[in-house]
């Protein structure tokens, strides 16, 4: 039986947002408050958007708009979740969820972040299938380096994709 992209699409995005809820109804059932200190109290969500992506190899069928909508969860402990829906390099719906950890390693700015997330990637599809490594069942691995600034409501990145380019992206956290 085949299944749409559409179709794959809206399951992951469900099961992205399931897990975030997830997450956030263990925080409460494990008595989580804001009174608490446990990894899951006093998280952060972070809400984020592309705003510029590049290729290093540039190539006519990329597209460099990829109108990416970004949800995370930041624990105390420095820990994240996420997941996002976007355009891929070559215009095709995709997805990405992931876990990840982001380190603040400069005594002189804790407003700078490293960030490593490492997940599943869906969307790469058809003549694509093979532009991103181990994609044989439509769903492969990635694992993505970010160096970021962020404020206490702002945040702003720049996101390594392998070795094919780079996207700027500017988020806001709300509590």
């Amino acid at each position: 039986m085949k299944v749409s992209s559409k179709t794959l699409s809206v399951k992951l995005l469900a099961a992205m947002f399931g897990l975030s809820a997830g997450l956030a109804v263990q925080a409460q059932s494990t008595g989580a408050s804001p009174n608490t200190t446990g990894p899951w109290s006093n998280g952060r969500w972070m809400l984020q958007t592309s705003l510029y992506t590049t290729h290093f190899s540039p190539n006519p069928e990329h597209v460099n708009r990829q109108n990416l909508i970004n949800l995370e969860y930041w624990r105390q402990d420095q820990w994240l979740v996420g997941g996002a829906i976007f355009r891929n390099s070559f215009g095709q719906p995709s997805q990405y969820i992931y876990l990840g950890k982001y380190w603040r390693p400069f005594d002189f700015s804790q407003n700078i972040h490293l960030k490593l997330t490492g997940g599943l990637l869906h969307g790469y599809k058809d003549q694509y299938r093979d532009k991103i490594p181990f994609n044989q069942a439509g769903v492969a691995p990635a694992i993505l380096p970010s160096i970021g600034y962020s404020t206490k409501r702002l945040n702003a990145e720049m996101i390594l994709f392998g070795t094919s380019g780079l996207m700027l992206t500017a988020g806001v956290f709300f509590d």
